[in-house]
């Protein structure tokens, strides 16, 4: 944590137990700290919840004597998220909406609006860390680091910041457990000190995927395939489902064993999907060791070839051990063992804790 005080920051506050003790913590060391409720878009026909948990910020805010604000980035939000999510979709792509959020609201808009009202800092209630280490010339460099609580670490979603914002940033909770978190609402009488976790896609809340973009991409009926191309089911859209994934389609025709299908490959142009209840299948044909990715980003030296690094192919997913390779203007991730991973994830690369960047699965 930054030892300085009567420094200018501003929490991002979501209404949230970790935001909300992020906020008394930075006034308790100092800190001249202004709240932050940024509301972004939501569609007319989901319940609106960003009243109630704009209030709930407002509560904290009164609780501790600092001063609010709501900065409106719906524009923002509507066209870097929403957008972004459903194009991606709509060409057979699985996107990773709340890496994007990260990029264009909390350190985009949020971050660069920031700057311009005169704050040192921003804030906000993510388990990640920032570690500043002395670089060439005696100039500073900063490090995204993985949080304590591995079960909660979000640095995954951060994988697109540049040392820019990490050096005007501050994870206050990123050093704490869960439960450590939880203990702290308490002792500082925070009213949201019990309340549970959101969850599902940032800001929105937990949201059925293929609802959500059915409002957006006309569901249209296709047919479920076994291996040898026999038709054995329908389902609602190829584009709605993932390899790997084991719902969102009927099988009519299910062997006596009970296993259950997977989706082991996509015909976006014929609307078609093939399935498997073989597991050697599955792995088979949706599995690979080597991916190439797009729009990589580093954020601070570039991984070196032929090291060992590690990687997460999914938000808190297992460490998988990898190499990185270079050619040309290709990049590409080449895993120790097959793995799985559609198009438009992001691969995220570790080295030991330390978060290094990635990229888009082409």
């Amino acid at each position: 944590m930054i030892s300085q005080s009567k420094k200018k920051v501003f929490v991002g506050m979501s209404g949230g137990v970790d935001s909300s003790v992020s906020v008394a913590l930075l006034k308790a060391q100092g800190f001249d700290v202004t709240g932050v409720f940024i509301k972004v878009w939501q569609p007319d026909w989901m319940e609106c919840s960003w009243r109630e948990d704009r209030l709930d910020a407002m509560r904290v805010a009164v609780h501790l004597g600092i001063p609010f604000v709501t900065l409106d980035l719906e524009k923002e939000y509507k066209k870097e998220v929403v957008d972004y999510m459903i194009s991606e979709y709509r060409v057979g792509n699985t996107p990773n909406p709340d890496v994007m959020c990260n990029r264009y609201v909390k350190f985009g808009g949020f971050f660069d609006w920031a700057m311009k009202q005169g704050a040192d800092f921003v804030a906000t209630g993510h388990y990640a860390q920032i570690h500043e280490k002395g670089g060439d010339n005696g100039t500073k460099q900063y490090e995204l680091v993985s949080g304590i609580d591995q079960g909660k670490d979000q640095s995954y979603f951060l994988w697109t910041l540049t040392e820019r914002e990490l050096s005007k940033t501050i994870f206050p909770v990123g050093g704490f457990e869960k439960l450590e978190t939880r203990k702290l609402a308490k002792k500082f009488g925070l009213p949201v000190a019990e309340k549970r976790d959101s969850q599902g896609l940032c800001f929105i809340g937990k949201v059925d995927i293929k609802e959500f973009l059915s409002h957006y991409i006309e569901p249209v009926k296709g047919d479920v395939l076994d291996e040898q191309g026999n038709i054995i089911g329908s389902h609602d859209g190829a584009l709605f489902l993932t390899l790997g994934e084991r719902h969102g389609f009927s099988v009519s025709q299910k062997v006596s064993d009970g296993k259950p299908y997977y989706v082991v490959s996509r015909d976006l142009k014929k609307n078609t999907v093939t399935v498997s209840n073989i597991p050697q299948d599955i792995t088979k044909l949706s599995s690979r060791k080597e991916y190439e990715i797009a729009s990589v980003h580093w954020i601070g030296e570039a991984p070196r070839e032929n090291v060992a690094y590690k990687a997460r192919i999914r938000h808190l997913g297992e460490f998988i051990p990898c190499k990185v390779k270079v050619s040309g203007t290709k990049t590409k991730i080449v895993f120790d063992e097959d793995v799985s991973v559609a198009s438009g994830q992001s691969i995220v690369v570790y080295d030991s804790s330390v978060c290094m960047g990635g990229g888009v699965v082409v």
